[in-house]
């Protein structure tokens, strides 16, 4: 083999670094927005780990807490010569008070993915246009067996034809936008443009790492109570329940949400309430201990409103 046909292989650190501010479920971008914290993983990173929090840190200013693997992805979305292996990372953190220097800016993520926000219902993209486009691509396909197989994957991944929407579904519903040419990044790789979505685009994979990442936060937050990571010391219960809620893109039954959380045992009241907020005095909550010794408590499954 000729050694300069050999194609480069580099690998990419790449994080996923989630808040919640205000009741928006927030992600930490560079680029004004257009990519994830990232740079190479180098010999003298101890690990790859080490490597990660170096280049975030060095590029955000900004301090890693809790971080869990993703996946590594060796798809060929870049334009370099070189093929990149992108291995992400998921980290939970506290949006500072101070807005970050430079092009590091704090992004809600619906901004993009906003067919992914159910909190007030089904988004009117999904009706309107989402589904409309996918049954015409579904249609196109030049075989019965493939034309089914498109079919069921719309109705599965976006709740049509009787199927329930799953929030955890967020990176097959981006893939298979992409697939379909409704999503800029599509464009890029050759792929026939339909109409495309709302939604702002990033640079090489990293839409796709970011739709990764909150289906991995969404899954977990069923059953491990990780969104300590993203809460103030002491916090209301309904300050807890509209971060829960802005993580899942879905709707609690208010209820419900109160009587897990003294099922499970996961806070306690701290003895004081909230002051100078207009309305009636709130109690404030901090998770117990054990939670935060433990970070993990199985069968704490959230009450997601199905039917909101």
């Amino acid at each position: 083999m000729n050694p300069s046909s050999v194609q480069a292989l580099h690998a990419e650190l790449v994080a996923v670094l989630a808040a919640v501010n205000a009741g928006q479920p927030r992600v930490l971008t560079t680029c004004h927005g257009q990519a994830l914290p990232a740079g190479p993983f180098q010999m003298v990173h101890r690990s790859l780990q080490a490597g990660l929090r170096s280049w975030v840190e060095n590029q955000t200013q900004h301090n890693l807490g809790y971080v869990e693997q993703l996946y590594t992805f060796a798809d060929r979305e870049r334009e370099e010569a070189a093929h990149v292996l992108s291995i992400s990372y998921l980290g939970l953190t506290l949006q500072p008070d101070e807005e970050p220097q430079g092009d590091t800016s704090w992004q809600d993520w619906y901004s993009y993915f906003p067919w992914e926000d159910w909190r007030d219902g089904t988004p009117q993209m999904v009706e309107a246009l989402i589904l409309p486009q996918l049954q015409v691509w579904a249609q196109e396909a030049p075989e019965p067996a493939l034309r089914q197989s498109r079919q069921a994957r719309v109705a599965i991944n976006f709740g049509a034809h009787g199927q329930v929407w799953n929030e955890d579904l967020v990176l097959q519903r981006y893939e298979l936008l992409f697939e379909a040419g409704m999503v800029e990044e599509a464009t890029r790789r050759g792929i026939a443009a339909r109409t495309l979505l709302p939604g702002r685009a990033m640079l090489h994979d990293h839409r796709r790492i970011l739709a990764t990442g909150i289906a991995r936060l969404r899954a977990k937050i069923k059953y491990r109570p990780v969104v300590f990571e993203l809460m103030p010391a002491e916090f209301t219960l309904l300050q807890l329940q509209q971060a829960v809620e802005a993580l899942a893109g879905r709707g609690l039954h208010k209820q419900n949400f109160r009587r897990l959380m003294e099922q499970q045992a996961l806070v306690e009241e701290t003895g004081q309430v909230t002051v100078g907020a207009a309305g009636r005095p709130a109690k404030l909550f901090r998770f117990r201990s054990d939670v935060l010794q433990e970070r993990a408590m199985a069968g704490s499954k959230l009450p997601l409103a199905r039917g909101a």
